[in-house]
């Protein structure tokens, strides 16, 4: 699988195989994700690629709901309708994720990142750390900061944790509540096109300045994309949800 990952050469490659031990009433797959070096424990968009493809492709479309069994547990994809403030309406899939809500702690003096050219003058509010894969988060001042920087992939391969993250408010009347990049050389993605799991501790961490429940989020890539996220606190999970595109089909040969 890391084989075909490394071939493939994008962020992440999900990889599915239908697991029939369960009676659940949900189709179960069991689902795993990798970079073109390495497999990781969590990923949201190959999730979301994964669940469009079997809802338009492989099941019917009496199917709502997918379960997939993976290193984080069991998480859950299921039909929805647009979000009310896409303006989308019609036959478009609108797909939910449920994903697991993760922490942030403060930085130590040792684990803060020197990113001087990649932050290209930017002002710094603070930095945290995920408690699960260890990424740092430097929250800049404005969306438009986020949107300016200069990713140095030489200086960000030198930051302790697995990837570095910048995030930053949203302008005042984009429609979005938050921005965000990240940059992930160590793993093999200079920088993820739009990640869904950096908003498992994006969304609270945003909730909580923002006091809401609901948000949008903009990825400010080079490719971008929108995130409509939910929070629920009390499960402590955070409900992703976006649309997806199949751009080619293939057969992989041995």
């Amino acid at each position: 699988m890391r084989s075909v990952a490394a071939e493939f050469n994008l962020s992440e490659t999900a990889f599915l195989v239908r697991d029939h031990s369960s009676a659940a009433a949900p189709p179960r797959f069991r689902l795993r994700w990798f970079t073109p070096v390495a497999e990781v424990d969590l990923c949201g968009h190959a999730t979301l690629a994964s669940a469009h493809f079997l809802l338009t492709t492989v099941l019917t479309k009496q199917h709502v709901t997918i379960e997939f069994v993976t290193k984080s547990g069991i998480l859950t994809a299921k039909k929805v309708p647009a979000p009310e403030n896409t303006g989308v309406s019609g036959e478009r899939l609108f797909i939910e994720l449920d994903f697991p809500m993760i922490d942030l702690v403060e930085c130590d003096s040792a684990e803060m990142p020197s990113i001087p050219e990649t932050l290209n003058g930017a002002q710094v509010v603070s930095v945290w750390k995920s408690t699960a894969a260890g990424d740092l988060i430097v929250e800049l001042s404005s969306g438009k900061e986020v949107e300016n920087i200069l990713p140095n992939i030489d200086e960000i391969k030198k930051c302790a944790g697995r990837g570095v993250i910048i995030t930053g408010p949203a302008p005042a009347g984009s429609g979005y509540d938050f921005f965000s990049r990240f940059f992930c050389p160590k793993f093999g993605i200079d920088e993820d096109p739009v990640c869904g799991s950096a908003h498992c501790f994006l969304a609270p961490y945003w909730g909580g300045k923002l006091g809401k429940q609901k948000l949008t989020a903009f990825q400010a890539s080079p490719r971008s994309g929108t995130l409509y996220l939910e929070l629920d606190g009390d499960n402590r999970r955070v409900r992703i949800q976006g649309e997806a595109v199949t751009v080619m089909v293939g057969t992989l040969l041995a």
